[in-house]
């Protein structure tokens, strides 16, 4: 295994500090985990309370949790990649200012409108009901802008800033640090939930609720003094900031002409087309990569895992708060087990067959899942849900990390924010396909008809990365090492 990245050497001999033998300065990189960790626990604290939000402002029913999925999902697959485009076009502080004001004051605004619904939810549905859809409709958008704004965050971070700052060092650097990243974020998803169904199970959920909102306006201000910290002391950064004004000159100055001086026809169907992000799509689509990250998206068409539809449905089955979010925790924990197995598999295996074998043993782990579905008894079957999802994580986490490594080896430096934006945006609409299928499947009664289905998807996905794998390696095993192997045992 690599050196853990944040000790005074990273990936050979030499000093700490920049231009070193192939170090990176251990407290850039500490600030830009803290800063990580503070943006990514705000967003983890949401993503677990919404759900049952929404499920105690509408109790008996997923229509309000399925319908928050949907705007939020909906809203990244179509203006995810806007996003991307943005951030590649925009200076890397413009973006980091942008993404941190608008989502900080998106989920401050979420948590005052939720905290009304859950005080007042009753008498509005009854006396005020303008108001009670009223308050709905913002939660729901302040929801899909802090979505958006984390999707900035997101690009900029992972796919821009990790990528720069690790040029010319080995590849097992970028490896180490996109592990720290991902476990950052999965401890986030282990703890939070954790501190927010405590709250809820008991103090309240309205307390919940303003907690999010406080935790929010307090951390914003150091979050982007330890970003900047990290720009202002990676001189790469500032000299990529250039090479990419200069190429978006070299490329918008020509297209500006051509498209004034065309007829109005030409104009009209180069905005729509603009509009609908063709050209981001028809990059996306000309990379290499395209099987793995059409793989990892359709991942993201499922209710197994412990987002919205899934806690609500385990709420509905008579499983507390407290015991949803242990549970969530646990599967973070095995999650952040497999961000230190990854570059341990990565060094004896290649990037391509990491996934590989991660996607399949996600898809063994799934079978417990879909056992659930013939158990009897409420509380016997979410258990057994709760587990086979939570074991899956071992698998997920490591094809996400090896999906991302192979994207950021493979796409080009002048695509890579555009790609980035596609990807999420793909994400979503599975993830959003998966909020219409539970507003068609409202009942928690008939939740078992989504885990089968979120079964087959996964299998799919598994047998689309399969067939990549063959093309690349034309082969999936060895066979004379295996024919070898049983000729000894014989």
């Amino acid at each position: 295994m690599s050196a853990v990245v944040g000790d005074p050497q990273v990936g050979g001999g030499g000093p700490r500090g920049h231009g070193q033998g192939s170090g990176l300065d251990a407290s850039l990189l500490r600030r830009l985990y803290v800063g990580q960790f503070l943006t990514r626990w705000g967003a983890r604290m949401w993503e677990f309370s919404v759900g049952l939000y929404m499920i105690r402002i509408w109790p008996g029913s997923l229509l309000l949790a399925a319908i928050y999925g949907v705007v939020e999902s909906s809203s990244v697959a179509v203006f995810g990649p806007m996003v991307g485009t943005l951030v590649h076009r925009l200076t890397y502080l413009q973006v980091l200012g942008l993404w941190l004001v608008v989502q900080s004051l998106s989920f401050v605004i979420a948590g005052v409108s939720v905290t009304a619904l859950l005080v007042f939810h009753n008498q509005l549905k009854d006396t005020r009901f303008p108001v009670f859809v009223a308050l709905v409709v913002v939660t729901n958008a302040s929801g899909a802008l802090a979505a958006l704004s984390t999707l900035a965050g997101t690009i900029l971070i992972e796919r821009e800033w990790v990528v720069v700052m690790c040029s010319g060092h080995p590849a097992a650097v970028l490896t180490e640090i996109n592990s720290v990243i991902r476990r950052i974020d999965l401890s986030c998803k282990l703890l939070a939930p954790v501190l927010s169904g405590l709250v809820i199970s008991f103090v309240s959920t309205q307390a919940s609720a303003v907690a999010l909102a406080l935790w929010n306006v307090a951390s914003v201000g150091m979050v982007y003094w330890l970003f900047v910290s990290v720009y202002n002391g990676v001189p790469a950064l500032g000299e990529n900031v250039h090479k990419r004004r200069e190429s978006a000159a070299e490329i918008v100055a020509p297209a500006g002409e051509e498209v004034h001086s065309a007829g109005w026809k030409v104009r009209a169907r180069k905005q729509l087309s603009s509009l609908l992000c063709c050209e981001s799509w028809a990059v996306y689509m000309r990379q290499e990569v395209v099987l793995p990250g059409v793989a990892l998206a359709i991942l993201y068409f499922t209710v197994l895992s412990f987002g919205t539809l899934m806690t609500a449905a385990l709420d509905w089955k008579g499983i507390p708060a407290y015991v949803i979010s242990l549970a969530r925790g646990f599967s973070a924990i095995v999650g952040i087990a497999a961000t230190l197995l990854y570059p341990v598999v990565h060094s004896w295996v290649s990037t391509l067959r990491t996934g590989l074998w991660s996607i399949w043993m996600q898809w063994c782990c799934l079978l417990l899942c879909v056992g659930s579905v013939w158990v009897s008894g409420r509380v016997a079957s979410a258990w057994l849900l709760m587990a086979g999802v939570a074991a899956s994580r071992l698998g997920l986490w490591m094809f996400d990390l090896a999906v991302t490594q192979l994207m950021q080896d493979s796409v080009p430096d002048t695509d890579r924010c555009v790609v980035g934006g596609v990807q999420s945006s793909l994400q979503s609409i599975f993830d959003l396909l998966t909020y219409v299928m539970a507003i068609i499947i409202s009942d928690p009664r008939d939740f078992s008809e989504l885990i089968v289905m979120s079964f087959f998807l996964v299998t799919c996905a598994a047998l689309m990365y399969t067939l990549h794998v063959y093309r690349v390696r034309k082969h999936l095993f060895h066979l004379d090492k295996i024919i070898v192997v049983a000729k000894m045992g014989s």
